[in-house]
């Protein structure tokens, strides 16, 4: 399958702060064929490392698949805007989260990082929860 395009949608989530964590991850074509499913236990972690780490695999999953242009989607708001360059990455935690997801980023010819509403992210948040009960 030449597969150049595509779009993912991530999700990382945690049981207490931090606790048990999961990631999930979407990524279809640009017609909305699903083209790879992952759920994912990533141990004890809060919320916003669950957030990075499922970005984090995502990306590498996409560059696997030989994609080049890459649209995500995520739901935490925090995660984006650090991506973005619109807020700083202040939280000790959170720098090597951040230095570990730019140079994947920068392995595409295109990328795109948009923040949605937790609803529109509802497959992804599944994949974590399941990830969580499942590990």
């Amino acid at each position: 399958m030449d597969l150049k395009e595509a779009i993912i949608y991530t999700d990382g989530g945690s049981r207490g702060n931090p606790g048990i964590a999961g990631i999930g991850i979407l990524i279809e074509d640009k017609d909305g064929n699903v083209i790879r499913e992952i759920s994912q236990y990533v141990g004890e972690q809060t919320n916003n490392v669950a957030e990075y780490k499922a970005l984090s695999r995502g990306l590498e999953a996409a560059l696997d698949l030989g994609i080049e242009k890459l649209t995500c989607y995520l739901d935490s708001e925090l995660v984006v805007k650090q991506i973005k360059g619109e807020y700083k990455v202040k939280n000790e935690r959170m720098i090597p989260m951040y230095n570990m997801v730019m140079p994947l980023i920068k392995k595409f010819k295109s990328f795109e990082i948009i923040h949605i509403r937790r609803e529109l992210n509802k497959r992804a948040d599944q994949l974590a929860n399941e990830a969580m009960d499942n590990k």
